[in-house]
């Protein structure tokens, strides 16, 4: 990174930030009897896996299912992003036909991501509904019409700055970082 991060939610804030998002999803989906959360790979499943852990501890009845996938092949950038992406496994074991998607992201930017994962869920059923939850949406410079049902935080950053979202599982602590200039 060619400048120092600010922190922008701590541990703590994103903790508060992760439980409302839950209690929202319970007001909206009635024991979660038709919906299922999907992840895109790599840190939106794990902010996924997060959210339904929580879920499940705050109502162990819920009938929330719960799956991962992976976008590599289905973005538009593939073939001319010279930069090598890693692959995740797609963990989707149930049929999203006429079911309530929650579509799970870290950071919503341009929307291309988010693209990618609407066309990949389509080989799973055809939802009812898909919602979309992020943990921070840059509500600027968006390249395609997708906007975010649910956020933890909205951050107003320029196109040159970048959003980084540090989970325990990877780097020891929960933290959103914000770099000034995009990361080299």
């Amino acid at each position: 990174m060619s400048k120092r991060a600010k922190v922008i939610l701590s541990e703590e804030a994103m903790n508060i930030a992760l439980d409302r998002l839950c209690y929202q999803l319970i007001e909206q989906h009635d024991g979660f009897s038709n919906s299922c959360l999907i992840g895109i790979q790599h840190k939106g499943a794990l902010l996924a896996a997060r959210l339904y852990n929580k879920l499940k501890a705050l109502n162990p009845l819920n009938s929330l299912e719960f799956g991962k996938i992976d976008i590599t092949f289905s973005r538009d950038d593939f073939k001319t992003n010279f930069k090598l992406q890693p692959s995740y496994p797609t963990e989707i074991n149930f049929l999203v036909e006429s079911k309530r998607v929650i579509l799970v992201d870290d950071v919503l930017y341009t929307g291309r991501t988010i693209q990618a994962a609407l066309q990949e869920i389509q080989n799973y059923g055809r939802p009812n509904k898909t919602e979309l939850l992020v943990l921070v949406d840059r509500h600027f410079n968006r390249q395609v019409p997708i906007q975010a049902d649910y956020f933890g935080i909205r951050v107003d950053a320029l196109d040159n700055s970048y959003v980084k979202v540090d989970w325990a599982e990877e780097k020891g602590t929960d933290r959103v970082l914000f770099y000034e200039e995009e990361r080299e």
